[in-house]
């Protein structure tokens, strides 16, 4: 496949997928998922996509969160538990309760939690991550080794640059390039937040859900071209994440259809920069055995 090291006597680093979910489908809970998509309105679990992983060559993935509650965390550690092939695990807490702390270090016994996220894409306060509270929380992540997901649209960008800024040793990355309009071709003014906040090197960031952001049903592997472009270039071979967001990608795109996005861009590119993209990143960034 051409991720091979060129030094032949060192193990190669493992090939992770750094954004997964799981689900036992709940109407109620799992209202966004609408009749637009109803392909993923059902199970969705460990057994389900270890082959899939094993055929597209990967050895492992990060599990996240998809449920804002604590008995979400229990139902993914218990997976990652079951499964070795689940590496890692980003879950929820309530960031801006008084008792964060004693969650945080609550969660330490389990040495697969790897770090936290919040969905901020769906607040109505679109600088919701600036409010005091939350980024109290924030602010004892660091003290606990936890990481921080970041997952939002392109408008909260200008709130994400001030957010980031206030933790310089905290480990942010950005889920799915923050969504942007690729479907309508909209780049310029999520381009400019996105360059702004790759300035700072404790933020990272995923190439994933890009699929799902295009026309479902006609995209082409060129609509990404020009964004997977601006990343590249705003954050550099090293902080750049392989990520495929199953099972949600299904609504537009086969595992095998959508990785093939990455590959094909990065093809050209050395052996030792791919290996960093589809899995030493990753390894890096979550801390993953």
């Amino acid at each position: 496949m051409g991720w091979e090291l060129p030094n032949k006597n060192v193990l190669p680093m493992l090939r992770i997928d750094s954004h997964q979910h799981f689900w036992i489908y709940d109407p109620v809970r799992d209202s966004w998922i609408n009749d637009d998509m109803a392909a993923i309105r059902k199970d969705f679990l460990p057994q389900d996509i270890a082959p899939v992983l094993q055929q597209n060559g990967l050895d492992g993935s990060v599990l996240v969160q998809s449920d804002q509650s604590e008995g979400e965390n229990e139902f993914q550690l218990n997976n990652a538990a079951k499964y070795d092939f689940i590496r890692g695990v980003v879950g929820w807490v309530d960031l801006q309760s008084p008792d964060i702390e004693k969650r945080l270090e609550y969660y330490t016994q389990f040495k697969k939690m790897k770090g936290f996220r919040h969905v901020l894409q769906g607040e109505k306060d679109r600088a919701f991550m600036l409010q005091p509270a939350f980024m109290r929380g924030i602010s004892l992540l660091k003290k606990y080794n936890f990481t921080y997901d970041i997952l939002i649209f392109p408008d909260q960008l200008k709130h994400t640059l001030h957010f980031v800024k206030a933790f310089p040793d905290q480990p942010f990355i950005i889920d799915h390039i923050a969504k942007p309009g690729i479907k309508n071709k909209k780049i310029d003014e999520w381009k400019t937040g996105i360059e702004a906040i790759a300035k700072y090197e404790n933020v990272y960031c995923k190439i994933s859900g890009m699929v799902t952001e295009a026309d479902w049903k006609q995209w082409k592997n060129e609509d990404f071209l020009p964004y997977i472009e601006t990343v590249i270039e705003a954050f550099g071979p090293d902080r750049i994440l392989f990520g495929s967001d199953w099972p949600v990608c299904l609504v537009a795109a086969s595992y095998e259809k959508m990785i093939l996005i990455v590959k094909d861009f990065f093809s050209s590119f050395s052996p030792g920069e791919q290996e960093k993209f589809f899995g030493g990143n990753a390894v890096k960034f979550y801390n993953l055995n």
